[in-house]
């Protein structure tokens, strides 16, 4: 089921709860190329994942994004709004890397709200590092 709304009906969602639905939706990318990019054991696939999912991964390519201007005004603001959310980071990442990476995930969660698919896959494939 695929519902687009606006994005001021988006916004209104809380960042976390933005987040919450982008993790899933850069998750299923992630997953999708790895065993669209070849056939591997689930293991091996699921350990590939994780380097791709976790906060520093996604905190240094949020980054990067950011650096080279490749987000939006609007993109940045919601980026920004997800980033300044009061989180609890896992001990294997700072407190940075985990709202960088929360900010991002709010980003897609808000993309794929608002039916903006060709986005998040532009955002994807610069966020891709091999």
């Amino acid at each position: 089921m695929q519902t687009e709304l606006t994005p001021h009906q988006a916004r209104q969602y809380s960042p976390l709860t933005l987040a919450f639905l982008g993790d899933s939706v850069y998750e299923q990318l992630v997953r999708e190329r790895l065993v669209l990019t070849a056939n591997m054991p689930a293991g091996e696939l699921h350990r590939l994942a994780i380097k791709k999912v976790c906060a520093e991964y996604q905190s240094e390519k949020v980054l990067e994004l950011i650096d080279s201007g490749t987000l939006t005004e609007e993109e940045l603001e919601i980026f920004k709004r997800g980033r300044n959310t009061k989180v609890n980071p896992p001990k294997h990442s700072t407190v940075s890397e985990y709202r960088n990476a929360t900010g991002l995930e709010c980003l897609f969660g808000y993309l794929y709200l608002t039916n903006k698919h060709q986005r998040i896959e532009e955002l994807f494939e610069l966020c891709w590092d091999n």
